[in-house]
């Protein structure tokens, strides 16, 4: 396995770290990689899609993935086109991603989500020539939204429910040696992916990303997780993001093992099911999806054992919640991950032999071939280990650049290359890096700086708490005001003005809670992100913060 986390003896001092390895960087494409894998584990399972009835060896995968290389060169793809892909978790998304990248075509993950503006600005700016689409996603039918945008680069829409048989007919005009002659045009260091970053203002940003970034990411994330061929790794996540698609499909496959998709968004009863029926041995998610797992009123019932390690990532985990993941749900070696779009996506994970307290209180230690550092926003000198800053990253991770857009790139990378998170973070001596906060999440309550992430820690542990977020919203006396969102759990009973006497009785007055507003879920991204842009704008609208009305 990748000596993932080791670090120089230069800088001990300062907040500076370098993954080292025993393992060099792959200098291959995907499509290489890809032909490599099918050559050695031809007769293993690649693929298993629960809701669609689909078990399917790596020759048989490669057989779907060869057909539609084959049917895309038929219809006028070639190396850096783009091909965009708007659709929850199926197998087609897995095939689309391999065939794409074994002839260049630049695949554009769209969000399922997505609605018409949004949709419209994303084929729009990626100049997305052919469209992948579903028939819907959730309570939205595909077909009614795109007819209702203009979209004058696509050229050919393709229905992944009617039009996807006919498509890969096309393939059959299609010599098989065009994809191998196809193939060989390429270069390690092409674009193959654009992914749109959904952003709190404005619209999304294409983080444009090459084979180097995310096939060496998946494959080191692989390495850290010990995957080998006998792994079984449940996906909820979706496709549309890196972890997904990466942490997802790259990690398993660089290594032989086999995705599993329990359903084609995210279910916290078909993953169960998927756990123990499949005998997973790895399963990734959101710390809101573990804890709707471990909430889920049958859960006892569900033999989990299989279960060895994982990945948990998106947003800081709750301490309860990682004890029952490793002792309930028998995930001794998961592992934490940390990252973004912009870095394919993964900078830092811990180990599967980490230490529980650096595993709910860090992120990890550094990747691989990975460079960190944190530094003093105003003065840009790198602080000392202990102190918070602004994390940056550099090395073959950091993407290419913002699709047609070197604006809002050279803000985001510096000239020595350096790519920015806009995350406040911390190192300690060990080189375990603990995020404390987003810049812009910070709390500024009559001066005094309010972490968002240590009150959301202690409601979290009174037991009527089933989860919590927290926001700041504005004040006219004090700036900034503490609003906390809680959802209860459903044995539990608990008020507002209850929740803020334990507060009052337990933390400093500057961090409790002027507000309190009882829920039933977040606002959440398709990934389980929660959205704390769209909490504080409904607080300021409800409560008419706006004017200065606190």
């Amino acid at each position: 396995m990748a000596d993932s986390g080791t670090v120089n003896t230069q800088m001990r001092s300062h907040s500076y770290a370098h993954g080292t390895s025993e393992l060099p960087l792959r200098g291959e494409t995907i499509g290489q990689m890809w032909s490599d894998v099918v050559a050695r584990h031809s007769g293993a399972d690649a693929l298993v899609s629960r809701h669609q009835g689909i078990r399917w060896t790596y020759e048989e995968l490669n057989d779907h993935v060869e057909q539609c290389a084959r049917a895309l060169i038929a219809s006028n793809v070639g190396k850096g086109d783009r091909v965009g892909i708007w659709s929850p978790n199926n197998a087609e998304w897995v095939v689309l991603q391999f065939a794409t990248a074994r002839i260049g075509a630049i695949l554009v993950n769209v969000n399922p989500s997505y609605r018409s503006h949004e949709l419209e600005y994303a084929l729009g700016q990626s100049g997305a020539e052919l469209l992948f689409l579903a028939a819907g996603f959730k309570d939205v039918d595909y077909r009614e939204v795109i007819g209702a945008i203009d979209t004058p680069d696509v050229r050919e829409r393709v229905h992944l429910d009617s039009d996807w048989d006919e498509f890969l007919a096309r393939g059959d005009a299609i010599d098989h040696g065009l994809v191998t002659v196809r193939e060989a045009e390429l270069d390690s260091d092409d674009p193959i992916n654009i992914q749109y970053t959904s952003g709190t203002t404005g619209f999304p940003k294409g983080a444009t990303l090459s084979h180097h970034n995310i096939l060496n990411n998946g494959f080191f994330i692989g390495e850290v997780l010990e995957y080998t061929p006998d792994d079984r790794v449940c996906v909820p996540v979706p496709f549309y993001h890196c972890f997904g698609m990466v942490i997802g499909t790259l990690a398993i496959a660089t290594h032989g093992a086999t995705t599993v998709l329990p359903s084609e968004a995210f279910d916290a009863r078909a993953v169960l099911e998927a756990l123990e029926e499949e005998r997973c041995t790895s399963l990734y998610g959101v710390p809101t999806m573990f804890i709707a797992e471990l909430n889920d009123p049958e859960f006892s019932r569900f033999d989990l054992s299989s279960l060895r390690t994982g990945v948990m990532a998106g947003s800081p985990c709750p301490i309860e919640v990682m004890k029952r993941v490793q002792s309930e749900m028998h995930m001794d070696e998961v592992t934490i991950c940390y990252g973004m779009t912009e870095t394919s996506p993964v900078s830092t994970q811990s180990l599967p032999t980490t230490p529980l307290e650096k595993q709910v209180t860090t992120v990890g230690t550094v990747h691989p071939h990975v460079e960190i550092k944190i530094i003093d926003p105003d003065t840009g000198a790198v602080v000392e280990r202990g102190g918070t800053g602004e994390l940056l990253t550099r090395g073959y991770s950091v993407m290419l650049g913002y699709w047609n857009d070197q604006e809002a790139t050279s803000a985001a990378i510096d000239s020595a290359n350096w790519m920015h998170t806009g995350d406040l973070a911390s190192m300690d001596e060990e080189g375990y890096v603990k995020i404390v906060g987003r810049s812009k999440d910070l709390i500024i309550r009559g001066g005094e700086n309010v972490n968002p992430r240590e009150v959301e820690e202690f409601l979290y542990a009174h037991p009527a708490v089933a989860d919590v977020q927290v926001v700041g919203v504005p004040d006219e006396r004090y700036g900034e005001e503490v609003c906390a969102w809680v959802i209860v759990r459903d044995d539990e009973s608990v008020n507002e003005e209850e929740l803020r006497d334990h507060c009052r009785e337990h933390i400093a007055r500057f961090k409790v809670p002027r507000y309190i507003r009882l829920v039933e879920e977040f606002p959440m991204t398709v990934t389980g992100k929660v959205q704390k842009f769209k909490m504080r704008e409904f607080e300021i609208a409800d409560r008419g913060l706006a004017s200065g009305d606190s």
